[in-house]
């Protein structure tokens, strides 16, 4: 994996923040309540996901 820009690392930290407060919304609207479905919206957020070659 590629490393992470320092404005993507202080997203996924900000991300991850939310979802440590219980304050972490999907774009749908519903609360996140997994670990895994966080990571997946911070990495998303910061443009980080993993893409196909």
């Amino acid at each position: 994996m590629p490393r992470q820009t320092p404005a993507q690392k202080r997203k996924i930290e900000k991300v991850m923040g939310e979802f440590k407060d219980g304050d972490l919304k999907s774009s749908s609207g519903e609360k996140v309540k997994t670990r895994d479905q966080a990571i997946a919206i911070a990495l998303s957020e910061a443009g980080a996901s993993k893409k196909d070659d």
